[in-house]
C-alpha cells in the first residue's frame, strides 16, 4: 500500500531521504512519524477533539503548512514543537511530516523553545498560557519584561495571565474548559476573598452571566472586597457615585483608582467595535 504523502507545495521543496536517515541539525526534511518521540516538556495539557478534527481536514485539503520542530536524539528525533500537527498526521495515516531539525543540546533550551513556540502560536487555553509564562519566569529567573520580549507580547499581558494562577483551582479549571472567558476571570481576580470569588463564579456559571453583568454584581455585592493597586481598600460612596456617572455616559464598566497623589480612571471595552464606539464618544465631546 502506497504511503500517504503531504501537500505538493512543501513536498516539492523537501528532498526525500533514505528510510531511517537522520537529517543534520539546521535543515528541513520529511521525517518518519514513527521515528519521533513526544516532547516531555509539552506545555499543552489538553487537546480539543473538534480542533484536532478541523486541523486534520485542513491538512487533507492543504497539506502541513507549518512544519513541526524536532531535534536529533538517539538515531531518531524528539519533538520540540508541533504536537497537534504530529497527532493529526498520525491519525490520518501519513508516513512522514515536514520538520525543522534543530541543534538543541540541553533540556533547558528545549523547554524554552517549546514554551515560546506554543505561546506565539496562540492556541493554548488561558491557563496553559499562564503556566507557560510561569515556567519561563521560574525556570530561567526571567522578569516579566524579559518574558514579554521573548514571546512578542507586552509586559501587562504576561502579568495578567500569570495572575490567573492565583484563582481557586475550580475557577482555573472552568476557564481552561471554556465555561467562562478571560473577561469573567478578570472580574474574579479583582476580588480579594477566594470564598467570594467561588461564590460569584458559581452564580455566574449557573445563570450564564455576561462579563458586564458579573462586573456590575461584583461592584454591588462586594464593594468592600475589591482589590486596588495598594491592596484591599473599601471604595467610598463618593467614588462609587463618580464611577456610576462616568459609566452612564460611557455605557461600559468604569473603575476609579485613587492613589496618594491623584489616580487613574479605567474604562473597559470588550471588542474592537466597542473600542471604536468609545473613541467616537470621546471625540464628539470636544
Amino acid at each position: 500500500m502506497k504511503a500517504k504523502r503531504l501537500g505538493r507545495g512543501l513536498e516539492a521543496l523537501i528532498p526525500d531521504e533514505p528510510d531511517g536517515m537522520v537529517s543534520s541539525p539546521g535543515s528541513m526534511a520529511e521525517v518518519d512519524v514513527l521515528n519521533i518521540r513526544s516532547n516531555p516538556f509539552q506545555p499543552r495539557k489538553e487537546f480539543d477533539a473538534d480542533g484536532l478534527n478541523e486541523l486534520k481536514q485542513s491538512i487533507l485539503a492543504n497539506g502541513v503548512i507549518q512544519p513541526i520542530t524536532v531535534r536529533p536524539v538517539d538515531g531518531g528525533y524528539e519533538l520540540i514543537a508541533g504536537e497537534r500537527r504530529l497527532r493529526a498526521v498520525r491519525e490520518l495515516g501519513y508516513a512522514v511530516i515536514p520538520a525543522y531539525v534543530v541543534d538543541v543540546r540541553s533540556e533547558d533550551q528545549m523547554l524554552e523553545m517549546a514554551l515560546v513556540e506554543n505561546i506565539q502560536r496562540e492556541d493554548l487555553n488561558p491557563i496553559e498560557l499562564a503556566k507557560a509564562y510561569k515556567q519561563l519566569l521560574t525556570e530561567y529567573s526571567l522578569t516579566h519584561e524579559e518574558v514579554a520580549q521573548k514571546v512578542g507580547k507586552d509586559r501587562a499581558t504576561v502579568t495578567n495571565f500569570v495572575r490567573l494562577l492565583k484563582l481557586p483551582q475550580k475557577i482555573q479549571n472552568s476557564l481552561s474548559q471554556g465555561e467562562i472567558t478571560m473577561g469573567h476571570a478578570k472580574c474574579f481576580m479583582s476580588i480579594v476573598s477566594p470564598d467570594a470569588q467561588l461564590r460569584l463564579w458559581k452564580k455566574a456559571l449557573s445563570q450564564g452571566w455576561s462579563v458586564r453583568k458579573l462586573e456590575a454584581l461584583v461592584r454591588e455585592e462586594e464593594p468592600n472586597n475589591i482589590k486596588t493597586d495598594s491592596g484591599s481598600v473599601p471604595v467610598s460612596p463618593h467614588i462609587r457615585e463618580l464611577e456610576d456617572r462616568i459609566r452612564a455616559v460611557a455605557a461600559t464598566q468604569v473603575h476609579i483608582r485613587r492613589g496618594a497623589r491623584g489616580g487613574k480612571i479605567e474604562i473597559y471595552y470588550y471588542s474592537d467595535e466597542d473600542l471604536d464606539r468609545l473613541v467616537d464618544l470621546f471625540e464628539n465631546m470636544k
